[in-house]
């Protein structure tokens, strides 16, 4: 084994090629594209720090190495342009490896995560306070729709609560407004397996409590009132891109209608201390 790696560097070396890491390759292209890099980052964050972060998050995961280049810049540019901190324990967002078996191609896919929504929701002036919980079989739950809304939660607080039977996210306006929704966990998982590309790993397979919860938040979201820059980050979730602009909302999603996914543990690898944005 070891004569043939000498016999193919000894080759490599006649020839004059020179095989760099997927890493050096990474540090290059980003060289190449720092003109446009720079005139897509929002203002507080510097080409050179963009850099430096991809490259932490990008060596980090053996897995990612194999994404197309350019997604992975694309992913890592939505990110920055929401203010968001990529596959860190924050948990706000997630850059996923997925193989596609039909084209071969691996590319990466940009995640909002469930604390990434909840930020972003905050930030935007309008909502006082939002959060999701989880439901249990043994907790005190009773729900009313129609014309008088109403949610009550008691969670069992001695013995077993058993098992999860569904989710509920609230949001209370600035105005004092507020507004609920449920789901059961029946329902999150069948709309997590119709939706979600990368529902067989990542964080649906190491964090379905905080996915769930993403969920129900989302679906929430759809009839609240939300800042652009949340319409933008429940538009950018669970897209694949390749090209970067000064707003990442322009580039169309590459993603495919379906896709036949390799399913592998721990895709997303989060790093303690790795920097962030």
């Amino acid at each position: 084994m070891a004569s043939e790696q000498a016999k193919g560097a000894l080759q490599s070396k006649a020839s004059g090629e020179v095989k760099l890491s997927p890493q050096k390759g990474m540090q290059q292209m980003m060289k190449a594209m720092a003109k446009e890099i720079e005139a897509a980052l929002p203002s507080m964050v510097s080409s050179e720090r963009f850099q430096r972060v991809a490259l932490t998050a990008f060596s980090s995961n053996p897995k990612l190495q194999k994404c197309s280049p350019k997604s992975f810049i694309a992913a890592m540019m939505q990110s920055a342009q929401l203010g968001l901190e990529p596959n860190t324990p924050l948990g706000q967002s997630y850059l996923i490896p997925y193989e596609n078996k039909k084209t071969g191609e691996t590319t990466c896919e940009f995640q909002v995560g469930y604390k990434g929504l909840l930020e972003l929701a905050q930030r935007s002036g309008k909502i006082k306070t939002i959060y999701a919980h989880e439901v249990r079989e043994n907790d005190e739950f009773d729900i009313d729709y129609g014309l008088h809304q109403a949610l009550k939660h008691k969670p069992l607080l001695k013995g077993d609560r058993g098992a999860i039977i569904g989710y509920y996210a609230v949001y209370h306006t600035t105005d004092e407004g507020y507004s609920f929704i449920f789901m059961t966990d029946d329902e999150i998982t069948t709309f997590a397996k119709a939706k979600s590309k990368t529902f067989n790993f990542g964080p649906w397979q190491t964090d379905r409590e905080a996915m769930a919860k993403k969920t129900v938040i989302k679906q929430l979201l759809k009839y609240a009132p939300i800042s652009i820059e949340l319409q933008k980050a429940i538009t950018a979730d669970n897209t694949v891109k390749t090209a970067i602009d000064k707003d990442m909302s322009d580039i169309p999603d590459e993603s495919p209608e379906y896709i036949d996914v390799e399913a592998h543990e721990e895709e997303v690898d989060v790093a303690e201390g790795q920097q962030t944005l």
